[in-house]
């Protein structure tokens, strides 16, 4: 065999429901998520013209270059992608709008002669692009979240847990996954997805009292609420929107 061996960092990009959209469509996102793609590693400070890229149809492998820093292609190389998705996703129609999985993993790929890749580092690969947690995740999350990204354990050993420069091991979640004749555990993280808005607490003399406690106003014409107030004082407020603080002092 006079194919070379070498160790190498490798991703996968997988367009999210293209089936059905068409062929002009499909050409069409296509070129787009090549080209945020190309961006999003040279904004990584990985040299896009030195990968080797290999055509999946509706996405994209990519074997980088010997000696690029696996973090990177964590970040920022994924967080440039999600921006570059979710900014194009607002102006496109709904047979162009792109959400992607992307898989990561690393290992000893085979070289050949005639210049393509080979070896069960890219079978893990494709497994991983497959695998049925980073799809429900995707499609369960808000249409706003343009990607999710699923690490190999080995990926992730070597390059999150150790919580290099913006990667935090906190927001992957670990996940068990069988494809074909695969079964691993891996890493997942939905990147650009926003956190729930924590509802701001309510300001205690902004609080109702519940009715029939013994702060309550008795009922009349003009209802009125019975509200706590800082200190030792109550403050009453009307229904018509008048307030009256009474200030009761402690001997």
């Amino acid at each position: 065999m006079n194919d070379e061996l070498e160790y190498r960092a490798v991703l996968a990009v997988d367009i999210e429901r293209s089936a059905g959209r068409g062929d002009r469509a499909l050409l069409e996102i296509r070129a787009r998520l090549t080209e945020m793609l190309k961006e999003a590693f040279e904004a990584s400070g990985v040299d896009w013209s030195a990968c080797l890229r290999h055509d999946l149809g509706d996405g994209l492998r990519v074997t980088a270059p010997a000696g690029t820093r696996k973090a990177a292609l964590v970040h920022p190389l994924v967080p440039e992608l999600a921006l570059r998705l979710r900014t194009y996703n607002r102006g496109a129609g709904p047979l162009t709008r792109i959400r992607v999985r992307i898989a990561l993993h690393a290992g000893d790929v085979h070289f050949c002669p005639d210049g393509t890749v080979a070896g069960s580092p890219l079978e893990v690969l494709a497994r991983l692009l497959d695998a049925p947690p980073a799809r429900a995740a995707l499609a369960g999350a808000p249409e706003t979240v343009p990607a999710s990204l699923l690490l190999s354990g080995h990926f992730y050993d070597e390059t999150v847990r150790h919580g290099h420069l913006g990667l935090f091991p906190e927001d992957f979640r670990k996940v068990g996954f069988t494809v074909k004749e695969h079964t691993a555990d891996a890493w997942l993280q939905l990147p650009g997805r926003q956190p729930p808005a924590e509802a701001a607490p309510e300001p205690a003399e902004a609080r109702e009292e519940p009715a029939g406690s013994e702060m309550a106003g008795s009922k009349t014409a003009g209802s009125k609420m019975v509200n706590k107030a800082s200190g030792h004082g109550v403050v009453y407020a009307t229904q018509h929107g008048t307030q009256h603080i009474r200030i009761e002092r402690r001997h």
